[in-house]
């Protein structure tokens, strides 16, 4: 960027571990999309048969096979990657199109909870290559079909300010839970953690009873008549699609419409002693279908998921509004809600409780060093109270910090951190499909206590990485049959790592999460997203007024040029930069003069030289764009 100052590095006695890693792991990333393109993709479009399930469920799947491939291409720069990335987006899209699930390129009426999953896909594409026209127009058609501008998609209600219905999309409010008449909701092996969606049905008392066709058919039209009609929490999730129309385009529309709706959430919650109630009538009153419950509703407190999605709702809805509008105030709702379910929390025997999400947990049931009783808080309410207790998820209070930066945010981290026993510095190998988990390891070393951190995330990465590269290479399967979440249990791709410790941020939420960092990195010579070839980087502290981080140049032969941004979206300014010496070469820190405040700064740096600096930053002074 014109007028950014620039920093140079200096000779770096040996090129550090960390650095080696990550470029190795960047290398691996970036080859690793190749044998899944080969195995799993023809003509853009995913191995499957032609014919759809009689479901409104599943368009989702087909989308998360690939959804963190355009982030890895911000993160390191590759243009193919880039390419592979929009055209597998693209080749998907049609192919649902062909299938019937999809229409005017954006799925036809389903539930935010899982529409959310795969359209962050689209948000890292539209950040990748902002100045593509088609998915600039595709950016606003999507918004559109919640500020009304589709005549045939009415979803929003601006008089009640509410979504019509829990099933939402490109043809409008989707009445119903389902489509298949009578709409029995059978017994499934897969569901039955989860439980009863309502246990107020006479003669259905345990899942179990869900195996007589009659029971069945009585709870079908129960979820028919209860969670058909009406707002849920889990849409506060299309706050990032509407906020990534204004991200591109910086139309004030779309800030108005987040902060609307957001604000009538508010207003629920607060009537209902600040949690967020799930479900609301179509005359804008909770309980409506459910006898005046607050509980109930679709992806709401009782089933099936409870905090796990609610919390991720109102997070999502609070960071885009904080980024749209600079004010950390939004984020209010996600934080009650948050300090309420603590409040909540207990010691107990974890296995003694019936966790619907124990897989998510794997790195705190399952370690080595797992207590007799661990802090748990409730997940999910229905008629006989709280129930459904599980560790509290790190990504609900991290996403707060990393949008803040604030010391109340950071507090909510410590709360968590006192109440489980401090002991946050173990790496345990794992993958969810959230590609998250290591959010508590990582603030350690951020605190100066877990130094190996960087190396041992990085060995986990790669690890990660070759697991899935043998799994698609022992992949014999008919892809015509195979099940529909096949392909992204295979995803080789992993950016956790590399959002960490490049970007000084936790990875983004995965339900509809957009990309918030306090930096972000471009190679300053061609003038694209992600780090220079030969370049690692790793953010070694952050907090609310400034950014630390060293830069090395790892390769033998180019000088390279890191141009380092304030915010994920420019938000952000740089005041000013300190330029570090260390123990090998104990130079006097020394204070950067320039153009501040600033968006970026360059840094250049010479085969083998490295830089470490503390950039000052001023929050929220800029209008974020992509």
């Amino acid at each position: 960027m014109p007028g950014a100052p620039t920093l140079r590095g200096r000779p770096q006695p040996g090129i550090p571990g960390w650095a080696r890693r990550q470029r190795q792991l960047i290398d691996l990333l970036q080859a690793s999309v190749e044998p899944f393109l080969e195995r799993y993709v023809r003509n853009d479009r995913l191995i499957w048969r032609d014919t759809y399930p009689d479901t409104r469920d599943g368009a989702d799947d087909f989308y998360e096979a690939a959804q963190n491939w355009p982030l890895l291409y911000l993160l390191t720069g590759n243009p193919q990657l880039l390419e592979h990335s929009q055209r597998l987006w693209d080749g998907i899209t049609q192919q649902l199109t062909d299938l019937g699930v999809v229409h005017k390129e954006y799925e036809q009426g389903y539930d935010q909870f899982h529409q959310s999953e795969s359209y962050i896909y689209f948000y890292f594409l539209c950040l990748a290559d902002p100045s593509r026209e088609r998915n600039r127009e595709r950016a606003r058609r999507f918004a559109g079909f919640y500020l009304n501008e589709d005549p045939k998609a009415p979803n929003y209600d601006p008089a009640r300010r509410l979504i019509r219905a829990a099933h939402n999309g490109s043809r409008g409010p989707r009445y119903g839970y389902t489509d298949v008449e009578p709409p029995a909701y059978g017994y499934s092996s897969g569901m039955s953690t989860y439980g009863l969606p309502f246990a107020d049905l006479p003669g259905i008392d345990t899942y179990e009873d869900l195996r007589d066709p009659e029971k069945a058919l009585h709870m079908g039209w129960a979820m028919q008549e209860r969670m058909g009609r009406g707002d849920v929490a889990g849409n506060l999730g299309v706050a990032s699609l509407v906020a990534n129309a204004f991200l591109l385009t910086g139309e004030d529309r779309y800030r108005a419409w987040i902060t609307e709706y957001l604000s009538a959430w508010q207003e629920r919650a607060e009537a209902n002693g600040g949690l967020i109630p799930d479900n609301v009538g179509l005359s804008g009153e909770v309980g409506e279908y459910l006898a005046g419950r607050w509980y109930g509703g679709l992806y709401g407190w009782t089933w099936p998921h409870g905090y796990y999605n609610i919390g991720q709702a109102a997070a999502v809805a609070g960071q885009a509004a904080t980024l749209l509008t600079g004010d950390t105030a939004w984020l209010n709702l996600a934080r009650v809600l948050y300090d309420s379910i603590m409040d909540l929390g207990e010691y107990r025997d974890p296995g003694r409780e019936h966790m619907s999400l124990r897989g998510h947990w794997v790195d705190q049931l399952d370690s080595p060093g797992r207590k007799e009783k661990e802090f748990l808080v409730p997940y999910r309410y229905g008629d006989g109270g709280w129930f459904d207790w599980q560790p509290m998820g790190p990504m609900h209070p991290f996403a707060l910090w990393n949008v803040s930066g604030a010391a109340e945010d950071l507090a909510r981290i410590r709360r968590l951190q006192q109440a489980e026993g401090g002991d946050w510095y173990g790496v345990v190998s794992y993958r969810l499909k959230e590609d998250s988990g290591h959010e508590k390891p990582w603030l350690a070393f951020l605190d100066g206590l877990n130094p190996d951190y960087p190396d041992r995330i990085l060995d986990t990465a790669l690890e990660q990485v070759r697991i899935r590269l043998r799994m698609i290479e022992e992949d014999d399967a008919d892809l015509t049959q195979v099940n529909i979440h096949h392909w992204q249990q295979s995803n080789p791709v992993t950016t956790e790592a590399l959002v960490q410790l490049t970007l000084g941020a936790p990875q983004p939420l995965y339900n509809g999460g957009l990309l918030h960092a306090p930096v972000r990195h471009f190679d300053g010579d061609v003038d694209r997203p992600g780090l220079p070839p030969d370049v690692a980087v790793l953010v070694t502290d952050r907090n609310e007024n400034s950014v630390s981080l060293m830069a090395v140049n790892t390769g033998e032969y180019h000088a390279r040029s890191l141009r380092v941004q304030a915010g994920a979206y420019g938000e952000h300014a740089f005041t000013g930069a300190t330029i570090h010496g260390s123990e090998d070469q104990p130079w006097s820190d020394t204070n950067i003069a320039g153009d501040w405040p600033g968006r970026c700064v360059t840094v250049a740096l010479e085969p083998g030289h490295a830089i470490r600096l503390t950039l000052g930053m001023e929050r929220c002074r800029h209008t974020p764009a992509c």
